[in-house]
């Protein structure tokens, strides 16, 4: 199997790489190519992640390339994780928004707006030299926020693509630890959009234990999503973290003006992880690099991989088409579910009919989703305020306005049509 990895100088992909390192019996991959348009990332992930290999007697051939067309060129799968803007635009996207009252996050607001201006048409382009140059049925694993507007993108334009996120996987691999037993012996019923996603039942070798745990440990799992416990023993389901900037939206903005941004923080932790990359002798992953955010990525893209060669019929939560699994929205909308791999595509688990205030955030930003995409592909002001006033965390005109100003000043250099 060949793996190319677009955005490859990633301080996280050591990550990926210690993951195909412990799970190379169930994997077996002979070339992965780190594809990456910044030579000096690229040439210090390369050499660490070539250490990590041949430390482990791995027998994969690791290059690395900023050549996309040569890098992505018969590859079997292509897994692509960019940051248009880097951290710099991470930050910005952290900020300009409490101008006007409203939350700071890459993915989720305002800030995940301007993310996927700058990001679908970079992807989209990535995808069509996939298409001329790797393998004709090779996929392309989407773990770039915002993964469902992104995945969307790539699905609307014919890609044979699905979407990855690390929040279900944690999940899992936190169930799975308390009850003692191995991730594979528990489901979820995981349902919503990307990064807006609710715990709807864990399984324990077939058996829901989560309202025995929402009796048992309410103030331990609302703690863990930083929720109020009232709020998750009235719903009988967990929320993911990203619900925070919905259901507790005041709080966060408080704490986000009185601490220090997130880019900040994995600002410092990159430059760490650079230097320690640099070093010849470093050929283990870091210990720091746990800090960098992504916790089990390795393994939820691992698992993919395999379900997408047959290894596997096992449910994993992917972003994918909704073809009518969530009735309330259009088919071609992209929601995150479990589905397994069958017959060369992922089809959906069924889901339970959802409850009127669940479903109704969903539709609200679903159709912010739609109109986001609209703005990325086609571009224009009035796009983008559209989108920015149908988000729920935002809505008023007046609001909309300032902040699709605010967006557009600090993300020029980016948006080809501004």
């Amino acid at each position: 199997m060949k793996l190319a990895i677009v955005g490859g100088g990633s301080t996280y992909t050591p990550e990926l790489i210690d993951g195909f390192i412990r799970l190379q019996q169930q994997l077996p991959i002979e070339e992965i190519v780190l594809v990456d348009s910044d030579r000096t990332r690229l040439e210090l992930v390369g050499g660490v992640s070539r250490r990590m290999l041949a430390r482990a007697g791995h027998p994969a051939r690791l290059t690395a390339t900023d050549d996309l067309a040569g890098g992505v060129s018969d590859a079997d799968a292509v897994l692509i994780q960019l940051r248009i803007g880097g951290q710099d635009a991470r930050e910005q996207d952290e900020t300009w928004p409490h101008e006007v009252s409203c939350i700071g996050q890459e993915t989720t607001g305002p800030g995940g707006l301007a993310k996927a201006l700058r990001t679908v048409p970079v992807v989209l382009r990535i995808a069509e030299v996939v298409r001329t140059h790797a393998k004709p049925d090779a996929w392309i694993v989407d773990f770039t926020n915002p993964v469902g507007i992104v995945t969307r993108a790539l699905l609307l334009a014919g890609h044979r693509a699905v979407g990855l996120c690390n929040v279900a996987i944690g999940f899992q691999r936190r169930f799975a630890a308390e009850a003692g037993v191995e991730p594979d012996r528990v489901g979820l019923a995981h349902v919503g959009l990307n990064h807006l996603t609710w715990e709807r039942g864990v399984f324990v070798d077939g058996k829901d234990v989560l309202p025995g745990l929402l009796d048992s440990n309410l103030q331990g799992l609302a703690d863990d999503v930083e929720l109020a416990p009232e709020l998750l023993s009235q719903l009988g389901v967990i929320p993911s973290y990203y619900l925070r900037y919905y259901y507790a939206h005041d709080e966060v903005l408080h704490e986000q003006r009185h601490h220090a941004t997130r880019a900040q923080e994995v600002r410092a932790i990159e430059n760490e992880l650079l230097g320690l990359y640099a070093d010849p002798a470093v050929d283990t992953k870091p210990a720091i690099l746990e800090q960098r955010g992504g916790a089990f990525y390795s393994e939820a893209a691992i698992e993919l991989l395999i379900a997408i060669r047959g290894g596997t019929d096992v449910p994993r939560v992917v972003n994918l088409r909704n073809d009518g699994v969530l009735p309330f929205l259009p088919d071609d909308h992209v929601i995150e579910v479990p589905a397994r791999h069958v017959g060369g595509r992922f089809v959906a688990e069924p889901v339970a009919a959802l409850p009127d205030d669940i479903s109704g955030l969903i539709s609200a930003v679903a159709g912010y989703e739609r109109l986001a995409l609209d703005a990325a592909i086609q571009g224009g002001r009035d796009r983008v305020l559209r989108a920015m006033r149908a988000h729920p965390l935002v809505l008023q005109h007046e609001r909309a306005e300032n902040l699709t100003d605010l967006l557009l000043a600090a993300n020029s250099q980016f948006l080809e049509w501004a």
